[in-house]
């Protein structure tokens, strides 16, 4: 095409493949969903890297008289998460969502722009961005997804395997991110963020062959190393899992027994 042409064109419209997260919400109270986030999150505010959300109202426990939106809105912000569109949404809030800016979906879009089956693959390595995953379909009529990741994780870029274990088999960069609903599995290097059980799973585990992450979560229980990785697994084959009743459990690392 000759460029003088192309440049005279004042917008043009090209496909493009995005990563985007949705939140479920099954609760809509800013106060007990930002306990929720803080439990899970470690109360870290830039644990996202400004992600576009859906928020995603099909799981709604029970309909509340009202949502306050600029509130959800803005603790969604306040996690570096930018809402841009709500999916399954009573048609009693829609006119609020609209009021700030937020885009209706309906079923069959919300399906397109943020699907729940088969994950895109991770951002290509020259361009780090953020990249939201999903498993694909188990093989196996009543097994558990697991997401395969071949290629390492860079800083800013995510990866989350819904419904069953992460499996990673090139490491994952500091400021990287990592979320199974199950386990998590590195055979590389563990830099970034770690979390297992994601959706309440206490039994999930995190399993590294070189141990050193920013952040290690067992169903929102989770633990820093501000202070430096503990000698014993730093840079070693090495698990957490959570120790204890439900009551007190205790968000355990040890070295793994490779041999």
């Amino acid at each position: 095409m000759n460029p003088a042409t192309t440049a005279s064109k004042p917008i043009e419209f090209r496909g493009a493949t995005l990563g985007v997260m949705t939140a479920r919400l099954r609760d809509t109270d800013p106060m007990r969903l930002a306990d929720a986030m803080h439990t899970l999150l470690g109360g870290m505010p830039d644990f996202f890297n400004r992600e576009a959300t859906i928020l995603d109202f099909a799981e709604l426990a029970q309909l509340p008289e009202r949502i306050d939106w600029p509130s959800l809105a803005s603790l969604l912000r306040r996690y570096r998460l930018q809402p841009v569109a709500v999916s399954n949404l009573p048609d009693a809030f829609i006119e609020g969502a609209r009021k700030i800016g937020l885009a209706v979906l309906d079923g069959d879009n919300a399906s397109v722009a943020a699907p729940e089956a088969p994950a895109a693959a991770v951002a290509p390595a020259p361009a780090p961005a953020p990249v939201v995953e999903t498993p694909a379909p188990a093989a196996i009529a009543g097994a558990e997804p697991t997401l395969i990741i071949d290629r390492p994780l860079r800083s800013g870029q995510q990866a989350y395997a819904r419904g069953g274990d992460l499996v990673l088999l090139a490491g994952v960069s500091h400021g990287a991110e990592v979320i199974a609903d199950g386990n998590i599995h590195c055979y590389g290097p563990l830099r970034g963020r770690a979390l297992a059980g994601a959706q309440g799973n206490a039994r999930a585990r995190v399993f590294s062959t070189n141990f050193g992450p920013e952040l290690v979560s067992i169903a929102g229980v989770y633990r820093t190393f501000e202070k430096g990785i503990p000698e014993s697994v730093a840079g070693k084959a090495a698990q957490a899992w959570l120790k204890g009743d439900d009551d007190q459990q205790i968000l355990t690392i040890a070295p793994l027994q490779t041999q």
